[in-house]
């Protein structure tokens, strides 16, 4: 199958190893992959902050270089939630709405797409030790993506998967909301890490790495040796 990928400027700049396990995943699936390096950010922090026409903007360079009938597979729940909101940008008179309507459907975060589309088997992986699965916000709740991921980490050799009881709780990211209310943002994350703290596990796995971000960020600042991972670093050949 031939896919675009969609790197998302949080990889792209922060975390370029996840991009190039998403890439190797990908073609380990079997997947020809293009991924077309005019691509910037999806939007989204445009969008929240309320700058429509910027966010107009950047949804239609996204369209453009997106252009195709190819699967769009995004290793973000959040990215890719943005780009299946294209729609909602536009009145319905406007070509851009027809171009972001035929956007949505090509749109796939990459567990669903590995899981759902791909029916990829993981058991080739492996990762010596306990993992816990952070259900982030979009991905469960804007697309509904929460049994593909521990699919695949249960079929991983050697990985044990230890359930949070507040998976699915935010972890505090929320784009601009840690920027603007940082010590309620941090309260909301300590939250989360004193329950897996607790549980002993050796890492924390998701898709988004705004929350990746965000949770390793307090685990370092409180000396855990606990890693936050990409599932695409899990699972990467």
């Amino acid at each position: 199958m031939q896919v675009s990928l969609f790197v998302t400027c949080l990889v792209d700049q922060l975390r370029p190893e996840v991009g190039q396990a998403t890439l190797a995943l990908l073609e380990h699936a079997g997947c020809t992959v293009n991924f077309n390096p005019s691509q910037t950010c999806c939007g989204q922090p445009a969008c929240n902050a309320g700058y429509e026409g910027e966010a107009q903007q950047v949804a239609r360079h996204t369209m453009d270089v997106l252009a195709g009938d190819d699967p769009i597979v995004v290793p973000s729940g959040s990215c890719a939630a943005q780009l299946k909101h294209y729609a909602d940008l536009f009145d319905a008179e406007d070509p851009d709405h027809a171009r972001a309507v035929a956007l949505a459907p090509r749109v796939h975060e990459l567990s669903a797409f590995l899981v759902d589309q791909m029916n990829y088997d993981a058991s080739g992986a492996s990762f010596e030790g306990t993992l816990t699965w952070h259900d982030a916000c979009h991905t469960l709740r804007e697309l509904g993506v929460k049994d593909q991921p521990r699919h695949l980490l249960g079929q991983v050799a050697g990985a044990q998967l230890v359930e949070a009881p507040e998976c699915e709780t935010c972890c505090g990211f929320g784009g601009t909301f840690a920027i603007k209310m940082p010590e309620i943002s941090v309260a909301m994350s300590d939250r989360k890490l004193d329950e897996i703290i607790a549980l002993g596990v050796d890492s924390i796995v998701s898709t988004d790495i705004s929350c990746l971000m965000q949770l390793g960020g307090r685990l370092i600042s409180r000396g855990s040796n606990i890693r936050a991972l990409h599932l695409a670093e899990i699972l990467a050949p």
